[in-house]
């Protein structure tokens, strides 16, 4: 076994009154709430040519609808939430590259359930307001991800898809976005929490690849990219993977964020405010794979406590990538670490830090 790890140690509540709701009036009251609770969880708003559509199936929640544009297909919904156990499932044709989803009622993406959707489409999520990923959060998705809190996607032929302006503009681009822009108001935060990983201290290859913290956190297929741009960025034991693809993670508050074509590489050039990207609570983030794929984390302070990892280990007989991380301060403590290290034939990845 070759190793080059790299160790871096280092409100006021709301009550009820018993005394003034009665209980011959309270099975009337939680009747007229709970209704209303459970149809909120999804609610399509009425700014597309096509709106969307859902329809509810015991736990799942059916979408279908939104507006085609070549093989680009746009959903916009007033809220859109997940309780535990429910799904949210994108009906969309197979020949769909691309759905790209905008929430326009500012409140939070609480997200709980399982996220799914047909074929090989990549999916976008813009919430300006921020998305909390629970515990109990997962993706079912053939393409990559990419949640954010900017203010609008912008695409190459100049449109934007805003959902803050959800009226601004009725023409939908047939191409790929290119871009995620902040109007320079507070950008919402993005948190993904969980229970923390199960992986091993030395020799990870003791977990086969297939089982490294399978069934939970957030995690795309082999070789995708999974990304999450916004404001501050929290992991609380929350868990990222993309087996031997691409992690971003990035805290933007104003300007403009540029995506290769693929929505997979992230430019921060036209960006300012840069927040916090913190992981902790034995949080993970691994690309790791036969090969090690690529991370990069964007932010003005980075931090690791609690046995947080940042991990693109080369596990076969590929050579492993980069791990890139860039902020004015770093802190790693509580025995976290990031690592590209090598347990196979393949050389270990590159590890950049700009401090």
């Amino acid at each position: 076994m070759k190793t080059s790890i790299l160790k871096l140690l280092n409100a006021r509540n709301r009550r009820f009154d018993r005394d003034r709701v009665s209980g011959a009036f309270a099975p009337v009251l939680l009747a007229l709430i709970l209704p209303q609770a459970a149809s909120a969880q999804i609610t399509p708003d009425t700014s597309l040519p096509n709106n969307s559509r859902v329809k509810v199936e015991s736990a799942i929640q059916r979408i279908t609808g939104g507006t085609n544009a070549g093989e680009n297909l746009f959903h916009s919904f007033e809220e859109f939430n997940l309780q535990t156990g429910s799904t949210a499932y994108f009906d969309n044709a197979l020949t769909i590259d691309n759905i790209i989803t905008r929430v326009t009622g500012g409140n939070i993406s609480n997200i709980d359930g399982l996220i799914r959707a047909n074929g090989t489409a990549n999916l976008f999520l813009l919430n300006p307001s921020g998305i909390v990923f629970g515990s109990n959060a997962r993706l079912d998705i053939g393409g990559s991800f990419l949640g954010s809190t900017a203010d609008s996607f912008v695409f190459e032929d100049g449109n934007t898809f805003s959902a803050t302006e959800p009226n601004s503009s009725t023409l939908l681009s047939v191409n790929v976005p290119v871009g995620l822009q902040w109007n320079g108001v507070n950008s919402g935060s993005i948190r993904v929490e969980g229970a923390g990983h199960i992986l091993p201290n030395e020799d990870p290859t003791v977990v086969p690849l297939e089982e490294r913290n399978s069934g939970f956190g957030l995690r795309v297929k082999p070789g995708e990219t999974l990304v999450l741009v916004g404001g501050d960025i929290t992991l609380d034991g929350g868990l990222l993977t993309a087996q031997q693809g691409r992690i971003e993670l990035g805290s933007v508050g104003v300007g403009t964020v540029s995506l290769d074509a693929n929505g997979s590489s992230l430019d921060y050039a036209n960006a300012g405010n840069l927040g916090t990207v913190q992981l902790r609570s034995k949080a993970s983030v691994d690309v790791s794979g036969i090969g090690g794929g690529e991370i990069q984390v964007r932010g003005e302070t980075v931090s690791l406590a609690d046995d947080s990892r940042i991990l693109a280990d080369t596990l076969g007989t590929e050579d492993g990538v980069e791990i890139a991380i860039d902020t004015k301060q770093l802190t790693i403590a509580g025995d976290s670490f990031v690592s590209v290290s090598t347990y196979g034939d393949g050389v270990g990845g590159n590890l950049e830090v700009n401090v």
